[in-house]
């Protein structure tokens, strides 16, 4: 009987395949096919409003919007009540922010994985934004330039604190 070798996830930590992301193969589909659908059907709608392209500023403001917004979902305290059906709490993050797991198995957990990955959320994110310009521009353009905002501040904050830990003051 072969032993099967342990597998590597995202952070590195060792599962053995039977709890991996291969278990979890039919939650991740029906996730995926969650969002394919929903994509096609809005994409099929509003297949007569659909704009032949986004202008470079609209692609940098829903870049900036996205990446602050799927940041603050998956990462802010505040937010924390909306994952908390999904995740666990690890600790402290970053300034403002909370590390934490996946909580339970199957569909659960594969949720939780989703809203605790800033990254896995941008597509999600991404898309509402493109949806938003395409249906309602102008409150979509308003909510993205906040988000926006807010992550220019974000950085202009830690840009600050490290230029006093610099100085000494």
């Amino acid at each position: 009987m072969a032993v099967r070798p342990q597998e590597q996830t995202a952070s590195g930590d060792s599962e053995a395949p039977e709890t991996g992301p291969r278990k979890r193969l039919g939650p991740y589909g029906l996730l995926t096919a969650a969002y394919a659908a929903g994509l096609g059907l809005f994409l099929w709608g509003s297949r007569r409003r659909l704009p032949r392209g986004f202008s470079a500023g609209d692609l940098g403001l829903l870049g900036v919007a996205t990446h602050k917004t799927s940041r603050a979902f998956a990462k802010d305290k505040v937010t924390a009540p909306l994952r908390a059906p999904f995740t666990e709490h690890e600790g402290s993050g970053g300034p403002g922010e909370l590390e934490e797991s996946p909580r339970g198995s199957g569909l659960r957990h594969v949720i939780g994985e989703l809203l605790v990955c800033p990254y896995c959320l941008d597509q999600w994110v991404a898309t509402g934004f493109a949806a938003g310009l395409v249906t309602a521009p102008r409150p979509t353009r308003f909510v993205a330039s906040i988000m926006a905002a807010v992550a220019i501040s974000d950085f202009l904050q830690i840009a600050y604190k490290a230029s006093e830990e610099q100085l000494g003051t």
